[in-house]
């Protein structure tokens, strides 16, 4: 027994043994919870498996029991187990429990390791593949192994028009924040594109030169022109510089993500600013077009706008003319061009005059047909009766068609006596006949008359009022130098004042008014002037006409008051 107890104090003697293992129950208990406490939650431990269950796995991880891990946790794609007992494995330990097993997660280790390896990439300013797998709240999730953020606005450096189509798709981002404690991951597309092109952008501007001709993409349009890739840095082509001819807006010539080829204008290196222009690459084709086009030479165009001023008319890429509406008909009154043209329209025309240096080309339509009024006085001279339709009715007569294109007027005076109401007695799209009177060839119009159709009656009046000849007839109108007295319609006579019997001092005009009938003798009879001089005094023997002239036309229907009183003093003198 002594001896026995002798060897036990010997093993614990022995130099062999470590001196730090724990010489009494205490310290062994002591140092256990030691271990206890090192095993933290929420990290990643090293454990044996030492059950397989049904449906767990059971673990030794140092602790006072078997942590136990599901069993669905270790099975592979086909769902075959993927461990053994005896196995060393990582686990996460989500908690512990002081009664029970401690709560363990084999996936959340495989996770917590992840996210290791992404605080190594972010801390290396590296990048990750992952697959945007949905859309959320504010952008979308991508899968890298563990979900991440993507915000909208780091999908792309442009807008995104279908969010749609770039799901389930693998791409390269970079993170941007990483906080492995609230398990957040926020990742960008964005940056690595504009560090792409900062790149590209620099080797590009140490390459390219004024004068070179390059390939590019449109990368926006805007209301002034054109932004262009053309290696990592966009380029503007400005609005006045996509054509040699008018450009309305840039979408009409090019879409976003179209091809271009540009040519360099300016390089502002220091603002990192490229000019660029699409129409350099063709020659102006403004610098032939006189000899191309002389004028009085016929050219086919196609019309791509319309202004109340006249009709623009393509000619070629870059040349442009304008068919004033004055030069869109010999005839018709032209208020717009869409009266004749629509845009779209494949036109002829004339070449009136060309301006390279103001790039100005003047267009005419109508003269590719014959003026109808070098040829109107030929068909219908002055004095032929014609037959038309009435086209417009105004205040001051009508319009007559003369031809398809002519219109006559017929003034008010020339209708017939009585017809001066014109409403009451013609309408619009009513034929009629009428004579040319006269045809002013340099103002294009044309005077017809109506009313000289009949026979003029002044021409039987001397023989039908012969002088002293009795007449009676109704006061048409009172003037201050006379009377005017209807004889017969459409025709009156003047009975002078002084031709007036009245007593000294009295005015012998008061003793009238208009509506009275009045007997009066005839003075004279005047055809080519058209008028007829009265009295209201009776006969004497051997009378002789006073020699005072009445008033003019207007006055009587036919002359001026003006020219009554200019020929009344010359016969007074």
């Amino acid at each position: 027994m002594t001896g026995n107890n002798q060897n036990d104090e010997h093993a614990f003697t022995d130099p062999d043994l470590d001196e730090t293992q724990p010489e009494t129950d205490e310290d062994f208990m002591a140092m256990y919870e030691d271990s206890l406490r090192a095993i933290r939650s929420g990290h990643v431990i090293e454990g044996e498996i030492v059950d397989i269950e049904k449906d767990g796995v059971l673990i030794d991880i140092g602790y006072k029991s078997e942590g136990l891990v599901s069993k669905k946790e270790f099975l592979d794609a086909d769902g075959n187990l993927t461990v053994r007992v005896g196995d060393r494995v990582e686990v996460f330990l989500v908690r512990k429990e002081e009664d029970g097993y401690p709560v363990l997660s084999r996936e959340e280790a495989v996770r917590d390791k992840l996210f290791d390896k992404l605080r190594d990439i972010y801390d290396n300013d590296g990048t990750v593949e992952g697959k945007i797998v949905s859309r959320i709240k504010g952008g979308y999730m991508v899968d890298i192994g563990l979900n991440a953020f993507l915000p909208a606005s780091q999908l792309d450096d442009k807008p995104v028009k279908d969010p749609e189509a770039w799901l389930n798709k693998p791409f390269e981002f970079k993170i941007v924040q990483f906080n492995k404690a609230e398990r957040n991951i926020v990742l960008s597309r964005r940056v690595l594109i504009e560090q792409e092109r900062k790149e590209l952008a620099e080797k590009t501007l140490a390459t390219v030169k004024e004068g070179d001709i390059v390939d590019g993409v449109v990368k926006n349009i805007t209301d002034y022109g054109l932004f262009v890739d053309i290696g990592g840095i966009n380029g503007l082509v400005h609005i006045s510089n996509i054509s040699w001819g008018p450009v309305r807006h840039p979408s009409e010539f090019y879409g976003v993500d179209d091809p271009v080829k540009v040519k360099i204008l300016d390089i502002d290196a220091q603002n990192k600013k490229i000019s660029l222009g699409i129409k350099q690459l063709t020659p102006d084709p403004w610098a032939v077009a006189p000899e191309k086009y002389p004028i009085g030479e016929k050219v086919a165009g196609t019309v791509i706008s319309l202004k109340n001023y006249g009709a623009f008319v393509s000619v070629e890429e870059g040349i442009v003319g304008l068919i004033s509406v004055a030069d869109l008909s010999w005839t018709q009154k032209i208020r717009h061009p869409n009266q004749v043209l629509k845009i779209g329209d494949e036109v002829e025309c004339i070449v009136l005059s060309i301006n390279p240096e103001k790039r100005q080309m003047s267009l005419g339509y109508k003269q590719l047909f014959p003026n109808p009024w070098d040829t109107l006085h030929d068909n219908y001279p002055e004095g032929t009766v014609i037959e038309g339709v009435i086209r417009q009715i105004t205040d001051f007569g009508i319009f007559v068609g003369i031809t398809e294109e002519i219109d006559g007027l017929v003034h008010v005076s020339d209708l017939p006596q009585g017809h001066k109401k014109i409403e009451e007695h013609y309408q619009k799209g009513q034929t009629v006949q009428a004579k040319i009177l006269e045809i002013d060839r340099k103002n294009e119009r044309v005077k017809l008359g109506i009313r000289q159709l009949a026979p003029d009656p002044w021409t039987v009046l001397p023989e039908k009022y012969p002088p002293n000849t009795l007449i009676t007839g109704k006061i048409a109108n009172i003037a201050e130098f006379g009377i005017f007295v209807e004889i017969e319609q459409g025709i009156q006579g003047l009975v002078h004042i002084s031709e007036i019997p009245a007593e000294s001092g009295e005015n012998p005009l008061e003793t009238f008014k208009t509506g009275d009938a009045v007997e009066t003798r005839v003075l004279e009879v005047r055809p080519e002037q058209k008028k007829i001089r009265l009295t209201m005094k009776p006969e004497k023997p051997g009378e002789q006409p006073h020699e005072e002239e009445p008033p003019g036309e207007e006055e009587t229907g036919f002359g001026s008051l003006l020219k009554e009183k200019i020929e009344q003093q010359k016969d007074n003198q």
